[in-house]
């Protein structure tokens, strides 16, 4: 079984970097993230269409590529938790998490008895389809699973201290439209409401160890989370990324029309 590089490299205070996937899956994609720099991607299930079908070939692509793969799955419950991990995702990112009653249940549906409840199947696409030790793949799996939290409503950023002290939670995730909307600012993001809670975010996670993750939709956000203490930034995303190239070359050649 594969480690996990990107959480190996959190832990020793790294920076790393990766993308968002909503829309477009192809079987090239992970090679074109690999090629672009990237070292993680996240799979919206929760925005998407996307099946758990679509997940376990991307995450084969991924192990080609180099690629970490995670997914934000279409909600939170045991069973989308325990297909995604057997079907080779490294790390679950899940949604509007608010207490620590329950993030300890998520760490407890990533892991193995007498740890946590994760029902075991060996020799299938998480471990490769590979023979060898139950026990070592066990501890494989809990040592390279990242659970990860979504701080995106009031009550979670209330209670992130109490949060990201669970232990087997590895880091929390700014949701920032959703936070917007539960602060009473919508889509304001320069709100001093905003900015604090940003802070309150990746404090916290400096307090407990953790780490701070964030989707940057331009390069002057990530650049500004980035010196306010966010070390795992997803750049922007694919329907994003499409929109603004498109939209940026197709307008300066429509400049050139005389």
């Amino acid at each position: 079984m594969k480690d996990n590089s990107v959480k190996e490299r959190l832990a020793k205070g790294e920076t790393l970097f990766g993308t968002m996937i909503f829309e477009f899956l192809s079987p090239g994609l992970p090679k074109i993230l690999a090629n672009s720099g990237a070292d993680f991607v996240f799979y919206d299930m929760e925005h998407s269409g996307f099946s758990v079908s679509d997940m376990k070939t991307q995450f084969a692509l991924c192990a080609g590529a180099g690629i970490v793969p995670f997914v934000r799955p279409p909600g939170k419950e045991y069973q989308f938790a325990a297909r995604l991990l057997d079907v080779g995702a490294f790390g679950m990112l899940y949604q509007m998490v608010e207490s620590a009653e329950e993030a300890q249940e998520l760490v407890r549906w990533a892991r193995y008895p007498h740890d946590g409840i994760r029902g075991a199947i060996f020799g299938g696409a998480h471990d490769e389809y590979a023979g060898g030790s139950m026990a070592e793949k066990i501890a494989i799996s809990h040592d390279r699973t990242m659970n990860i939290v979504l701080i995106e409503t009031k009550a979670g950023l209330e209670k992130i201290d109490e949060i990201l002290a669970v232990d087997g939670i590895d880091a929390a995730h700014l949701g920032h439209a959703d936070l917007s909307i539960s602060l009473g600012v919508p889509g304001q993001f320069d709100h001093p409401d905003m900015q604090r809670a940003i802070d309150t975010i990746a404090e916290s996670c400096t307090r407990h160890g953790k780490t701070a993750a964030t989707l940057a939709p331009n390069v002057e956000w990530g650049r500004d989370l980035m010196s306010r203490g966010y070390r795992m930034m997803s750049y922007s995303y694919d329907i994003g990324l499409m929109t603004d190239g498109l939209t940026a070359g197709i307008n300066a050649l429509k400049s050139n029309i005389k």
